[in-house]
């Protein structure tokens, strides 16, 4: 229930507004109390009226618009919400956040106000892709917006892909979420790794892979934000740290293996995210290595110590361990080998070939596998697919 609870519910003139009204219906019947601001262009699509019956409020669309009260609406409505919600979220909205640009009440009001926002993005297929809109998305993640979606599906624009807005039950869960958040990990302590390692070739190459560190980070915010005691052993990202949780840096295979020999008895629950290297150059170069003039150049590499494995061989009773599966092929057949050979409870698997998987996006699509069984998940945000893998493991735990 969110009693008590305000929401501020933005509508923006994207053909998924109608989907909003159920989001203002599912949230009265949870006991919330919601506030409508409409942009000039969502009017075309829906009108205020209906949002008002939903409501049972009067919607803001006019910055200027006289009232019978005079408080100053988008200050008001600003400092009152628990949250900002924007669903839909257009490409425009997005932009305009970003860039702090207040030109209308709901911009203005998103700006003003000091409560989480959540966005909702839905748009065309090749206006979500677009690297300005990707950027933006960037710049609102790292000022600490919470995004919902995209899904991909059949499109209004009769495209087929990414834009689809998220489902109405799926906003309200990440509503609730966000205004209730769960507590059910306090006292535990949570390791959790992240990231690319870096392999020295010379001192100015190296030998690294693609990952970004996006999930393990997102596991560390969400185990964090859920009372636990979380440290973070991280690779070289470009990923703010989240709040209040230790951050170790790593760089090599053999500093995150020195790292989680040190730490990882201590633990209740360790989550390997990382994607450390499996070779290393057997010999560093003390100088840049000039070219060869055309003849091959030839590394030699040593295999690193398997992390994962190690971490296995010193599992204490109760301690949980979870670990990752980056596979291009027999994905299932692969990570079921690792499950068992590295002593882990719970195996994450996924095909980093699949679109909206993998390295670098902000979705990923998993397998969650366990020796009783696997469980498979749509695809769904790095964050959601981070609660689902907190939930399995306190299963586990249990």
């Amino acid at each position: 229930m969110l009693s008590g609870k305000h929401v501020v519910l933005g509508v923006t003139g994207g053909i998924a507004a109608y989907k909003a009204c159920e989001v203002v219906s599912r949230l009265r019947k949870l006991h919330a109390e919601v506030d409508v601001i409409m942009t000039q262009n969502a009017t075309r699509l829906v009108q205020p009226l209906t949002f008002e019956t939903l409501s049972n409020r009067p919607v803001c669309v006019d910055t200027f618009a006289r009232v019978e009260s005079w408080d100053v609406k988008h200050i008001s409505l600003a400092q009152k919400a628990d949250i900002m919600v924007v669903a839909p979220a257009t490409a425009n909205l997005m932009a305009k956040l970003a860039h702090g640009i207040a030109d209308d009440m709901l911009s203005t009001t998103l700006l003003a106000t000091k409560a989480p926002i959540l966005i909702a993005p839905a748009m065309n297929t090749g206006m979500w892709t677009a690297a300005a809109t990707q950027q933006n998305l960037q710049t609102l993640i790292s000022r600490g917006v919470k995004t919902v979606g995209p899904g991909s599906g059949f499109l209004a624009c009769g495209d087929t892909g990414s834009g689809r807005m998220s489902e109405p039950v799926e906003i309200v869960e990440a509503i609730q979420s966000i205004l209730c958040p769960k507590r059910d990990m306090e006292g535990l302590r949570v390791l959790v790794t992240a990231g690319p390692t870096v392999e020295r070739i010379d001192p100015v190459r190296y030998l690294t892979n693609d990952s970004s560190g996006k999930m393990g980070y997102a596991l560390a915010e969400a185990a964090h934000q859920r009372g636990a005691q979380v440290t973070l052993v991280s690779g070289p990202v470009h990923i703010a740290a989240p709040n209040g949780v230790e951050v170790v840096p790593v760089t090599s295979t053999a500093s995150l293996y020195e790292c989680m020999m040190e730490r990882c008895e201590q633990q209740d629950i360790i989550i390997q995210a990382a994607a450390p290297a499996d070779y290393r150059v057997e010999h560093i170069a003390e100088q840049k290595i000039k070219k060869q003039s055309g003849e091959p150049f030839v590394l030699t590499l040593v295999e690193n110590p398997d992390v994962a494995r190690a971490v296995g061989q010193r599992k204490q009773p109760g301690q949980v361990l979870v670990g990752f599966a980056a596979e291009t092929q027999n994905v299932m057949c692969n990570a079921q080998d690792k499950l068992q050979k590295k002593n882990l409870d719970l195996m994450v698997a996924n095909d980093v070939t699949a679109e909206g998987a993998g390295f670098g996006v902000d979705t990923n699509i998993v397998t969650l596998i366990t020796r009783d069984g696997a469980t498979p998940l749509p695809k769904m945000s790095k964050r959601e697919v981070a609660e689902h893998i907190l939930d399995k493991a306190l299963t586990l735990r249990s």
